[in-house]
This record gives C-alpha cells, sequence and structure tokens, in this order.
C-alpha cells in the first residue's frame, strides 16, 4: 500500500482519536468522509485543518438551498465552471470541502458522487470532459437538515463529531486563550456547560460562541464571581431572545 502522510490534527485543531482514524481511513479509501455534528462542533473547520496537516491546498463549495435557473438534475450544468472542476484542473492534489450539503436537493448527492467516483464530468456545450488529474481528499459536512440517501451514505465514510465534554472543550479554549486565569475559565465552562442544559433552546451555545465569549470576559476584566453570579454579555453565548431569557431565569448551579 503506498504510504502517505496521516492526520493527527494541528496545533489549533484538537482532534480526538476516532476523528482522526476517519479522516485517514477517508483518504486510504479514497472516499469522501462525511461529518455530522451539531453547529459550533468544527465541522467545517476540520477540513482547515486537514489541508493545513497536509499541506495541501484547500478548495471550499459551499451549498445554497437554491440553484438558480439550472436543473438540479443536471449537476454538470452547476458545477462545469465552479469549485468541483477548478479542484479537478489542480495540478496538485487537493483538500475539497463540500459544506452542508443537506440543503442542497434530494438528488444532489447522488448526482455528486457519480462524479467523483468517476473523477470526470462533461461539459456538454462544450463537447468537453474535464478528468480529474488528481483525486481529491474530500470532506462533506451536514448538519442533519434532511436525510441523506442510502446510496449516498454506502459510499463515504462517517464520522459524527461529538459535542467536547468539558476536559476537551478546557483543551480547545487553551488553543484559543493560552493565558487564561484558570478562574475565569473555570466559572465559564462552569456556566457555559449549565446553560446548555437549559430546555427548550433553539440555538444552544457552540464552542465558537464560548471562546467569544471569554474574549469579551477577558476584555472587560470581568471577575470570575460576576461571571457565575450576574451572568454578563448572554448576547455573545445567545442568539435568541427566548434563549436570552430562558438562560437567564434559570437557577443558576455549577455543572
Amino acid at each position: 500500500m503506498t504510504s502517505f502522510r496521516r492526520f493527527a490534527g494541528t496545533q489549533r485543531y484538537i482532534a480526538d482519536e476516532g476523528l482522526m482514524a476517519s479522516v485517514n481511513a477517508a483518504v486510504v479509501l479514497e472516499r469522501p468522509l462525511l461529518v455530522k455534528g451539531e453547529p459550533g462542533t468544527g465541522k467545517t473547520l476540520l477540513a482547515t485543518a486537514v489541508a493545513d496537516a497536509l499541506n495541501k491546498p484547500l478548495f471550499t463549495w459551499y451549498i445554497n438551498s437554491r440553484f438558480g435557473d439550472h436543473d438540479v438534475s443536471d449537476i454538470r450544468q452547476y458545477i462545469k465552471l465552479g469549485i468541483l472542476g477548478r479542484a479537478f484542473d489542480s495540478e496538485e492534489q487537493v483538500v475539497l470541502l463540500i459544506d452542508e450539503i443537506d440543503k442542497a436537493d434530494i438528488e444532489f448527492p447522488n448526482d455528486l458522487l457519480r462524479e467523483l467516483d468517476e473523477m470526470r464530468f462533461d461539459i456538454p456545450e462544450l463537447d468537453e470532459t474535464v478528468m480529474a488529474k488528481h483525486r481529491p481528499i474530500v470532506v462533506i459536512t451536514s448538519n442533519a437538515e434532511k436525510e441523506l440517501p442510502d446510496a449516498f451514505l454506502r459510499r463515504c465514510v462517517f464520522h459524527f463529531i461529538a459535542f467536547p465534554d468539558r476536559g476537551r472543550m478546557q483543551e480547545i479554549v487553551r488553543v484559543h486563550h493560552p493565558r487564561l486565569d484558570d478562574a475565569l475559565l473555570d466559572a465559564a465552562l462552569n456556566r457555559f456547560f449549565a446553560f446548555r442544559k437549559v430546555g427548550g433552546l433553539r440555538k444552544p451555545p457552540s464552542t465558537s460562541e464560548l471562546i467569544d465569549w471569554l474574549t469579551v470576559l477577558v476584555s472587560a476584566g470581568v471577575d470570575p464571581d460576576d461571571v457565575l453570579n450576574s451572568d454578563p454579555f448572554l448576547g455573545v453565548l445567545f442568539k435568541q431572545e427566548q434563549d436570552v431569557a430562558a438562560a437567564m431565569g434559570r437557577r443558576r448551579r455549577p455543572y
């Protein structure tokens, strides 16, 4: 078997053993890696980390819920001048991120995999075929807004990124705030995980919002006791009025 450079996370992306194993399995099998998980678990950033770790260019294709005037059943019309074509035409292997595939029409995933399997697509108007010079490393993300076809799932390597527990979250925060006061971090984590237990939230706070919250707390010089007792800057953590109200009304107790 041809050797390859294994993905082991990066200094700024903390990946657990299961995720690293899934990435490397997808590379060996030359199959897309389908990554699911709630928003804020690092699905999109994973592709950036893989590209950085393997020293490869990153091509990002953000999927839209609408496809203009094109017939999505003929995916060639949509991608012929797009990200996939440029990834195929690259002189070196690239990492191709297909972000939020569950926003697309239900036929899109199977049409896409046909192109990825064959590593080619036709441009009927020009009577030309675009052939991939190198098979890209493909990372596909989904927020599980709709079910994906079984045929699509069978041809992917799948990984679900679970929300970080307190210990892993502390590691992630330390990457972004290496000199953060221990007492402030402990207080912020207590409140953050308590907030995530509040029932009925439309959008529980995510990792990125915790990091932003800590940035604001440090900038404002907030004391750890104030974090525990007054919950400052809730608008950084919550983006819905009813979520802020639910968080403020919850009995405070440590995680």
